[in-house]
C-alpha cells in the first residue's frame, strides 16, 4: 500500500523534555518546564506546534524520565 502522503510522524514528548533539560543543565541553568507540575504536557504541546504527533509513552519510560530529571535537578542544586 503506497501513498503520496508521508506517514504521520510521532515523537515521545519525554524525549523532548530530556533533551531540553539536559541542554539547559549543561549550560548551568536550572530548568523548569510546566511550573512545578508534569512537563510532559507542555512538551507534547510543543511537538504539536511543530507539527509532530506526541507518541504515547508507557509507565516504565515515565518513571525512568522522572528519575533522570530528579538527578539533573539534584546536580544543579549542589552547584
Amino acid at each position: 500500500m503506497s501513498t503520496d502522503e508521508p506517514a504521520e510522524e510521532t515523537y515521545n514528548p519525554w524525549t523532548v523534555v530530556n533533551l531540553v533539560f539536559r541542554h539547559l543543565a549543561d549550560a548551568g541553568l536550572h530548568p523548569v518546564l510546566g511550573g512545578a507540575g508534569d512537563p510532559g504536557a507542555h512538551a507534547a504541546e510543543l511537538l504539536r506546534t511543530l507539527g509532530v504527533t506526541p507518541a504515547a509513552h508507557d509507565s516504565r519510560l515515565r518513571e525512568a524520565v522522572r528519575d533522570e530529571l530528579a538527578e539533573l535537578r539534584a546536580l544543579h542544586e549542589r552547584s
